[in-house]
């Protein structure tokens, strides 16, 4: 009753919101750009698209004032500029504004227990409506996956861009349902339930035809991946207007590192925020296995998990793989780093051998494509981005490994440890010209290709 209560008022809110938007007279949007994103601090990806994207613009049009709509109470612009420069080692042309944001919580997964998607997008339009009652801009950038914040904006005159990391929904969830498959967006209750299985296909039918709805309102929309292009195309259905702009990837820096590096002992690392999806624990599993299977004269590998935690969620996920770890005797081998700062990722990466990726359907996979250029042999989860994008063979060589399930991981985990010096150095070569492809420059010019004829052209 109570999620109920607050999908009720979060509709009663956007109700009222947009019959006043109708009768009060517009006013004219502000000649700037401005970014929903309302996480400022996640250390992820998605953040590095932000602040890359924000640059671009920058130097794109530098008349144009960049403003951030950030839910995080203790931003500000000189602050973020560093954090920019800090965290992903990019450089802003000056601080951008900040709009704060008050009412973030009706975005929060935790606010909708249940009926979870539907819950936070319609709380996203909350959150826009605060957004842009608060300050108007001519350029509206979505980079945090909010499409149905899509109308509204237009609703305020607003030029529509985005930057879609993955779908909300796709036909691979709606698969995963129909084959009773249980993962952490789809609990065993109703994996092992034919009722209520088809009850939630239905409410993905709704949800699928609203997305699609509301996604075709953005005037450019750019993709991460071929999968996600094929995803997005899909269900919104304007192919004219989807553009493949691959995500902004540090390889410049990291492909200064030396490709030999010390290997006693051996280390795999793994980059990624400590987040359900990002399946954490398989690879834990798979680390532990592999140990068992190795001759006891041979020198001990360590793990070590580098990530960020957005909310005490995450961080009880990551004292759970450090009990984990506890429990298969294996604590002593296995290193955890939280919210590091870039030059210390840049330094870790440069000791690693190989970098662990498991989550499945990730729609590119930015950490493997730093694996690739820090020398790291990547194995990476044999779906979507990696698969289709990343983990290809460049030149006819093998670039890396692709696992699927703890059996694949382990024997992928033994190959590297056995391969010979030489070997190993040849395959990281080869993964590290591919990685070339990810570069930070590469997404400079593709995002600004994109984004140039709406931003070049001024409103009379």
């Amino acid at each position: 009753m109570a999620i109920l209560a607050g999908l009720v008022a979060v509709l009663s809110a956007l109700l009222a919101a947009a019959l006043r938007r109708l009768l009060i007279p517009r006013r004219r949007p502000a000649d700037a750009a401005g970014f929903f994103h309302p996480y400022t601090n996640d250390g992820g990806g998605g953040e590095r698209v932000l602040w890359c994207a924000v640059r671009a613009v920058q130097e794109l049009r530098p008349d144009l004032p960049c403003a951030v709509y950030t839910g995080d109470a203790d931003a500000a612009p000189d602050a973020l500029a560093a954090r920019a420069l800090d965290r992903f080692g990019v450089r802003l042309l000056r601080p951008p504004q900040v709009v704060h944001l008050n009412k973030r919580k009706w975005i929060e997964a935790s606010t909708y227990p249940h009926f979870t998607m539907i819950g936070q997008s319609l709380g996203s339009v909350y959150l826009a409506w605060e957004a842009l009652t608060n300050f108007t801009p001519q350029f509206y950038f979505d980079t945090s996956g909010y499409a149905f914040t899509y109308p509204l904006a237009r609703l305020f005159g607003c030029k529509v861009i985005c930057y879609t990391h993955y779908p909300t929904i796709s036909s691979d969830m709606v698969e995963r349902v129909k084959h009773h498959s249980s993962m952490y967006n789809n609990n065993s209750r109703i994996a092992g339930s034919i009722w209520l299985s088809r009850c939630k296909i239905l409410y993905y039918t709704i949800f699928s035809w609203l997305y699609g709805l509301v996604g075709s309102c953005a005037h450019l929309v750019m993709v991460n991946s071929s999968w996600t292009r094929s995803h997005i195309i899909n269900i919104w259905k304007i192919p004219e207007r989807t553009k493949r702009v691959y995500p902004p990837c540090d390889t410049s820096s990291l492909q200064k590192l030396p490709l030999e590096r010390p290997t006693t002992p051996p280390i795999f690392i793994s980059v990624a925020q400590f987040r359900p999806e990002k399946a954490h624990g398989l690879q834990l599993e798979a680390f532990a296995l592999a140990l068992q299977r190795l001759d006891p004269d041979f020198p001990k590998p360590k793990l070590q998990f580098v990530g960020s935690c957005r909310n005490k969620e995450d961080l009880a996920r990551l004292q759970k793989l450090k009990d984990r770890s506890t429990e298969l005797h294996i604590d002593e081998l296995v290193e955890f780093y939280k919210d590091i700062s870039y030059r210390d990722l840049v330094q870790l990466l440069g000791g690693a051998i190989a970098g662990l990726h498991s989550m499945t359907d990730e729609h590119f996979g930015i950490s493997v494509v730093e694996y690739m250029a820090a020398g790291a042999i990547p194995i990476a989860h044999k779906s979507a981005g990696p698969m289709m994008d990343i983990v290809l063979d460049e030149d006819g060589h093998q670039t890396g490994f692709l696992a699927s399930e703890k059996e694949d991981y382990t024997e992928a985990i033994i190959k590297v440890l056995k391969m010979p010096e030489s070997g190993r150095q040849e395959m990281a070569a080869v993964a590290r010209k591919r990685a070339q492809r990810f570069s930070d420059q590469r997404f400079h010019e593709d995002f600004t290709e994109a984004v140039r004829h709406i931003l070049s052209a001024r409103e009379a």
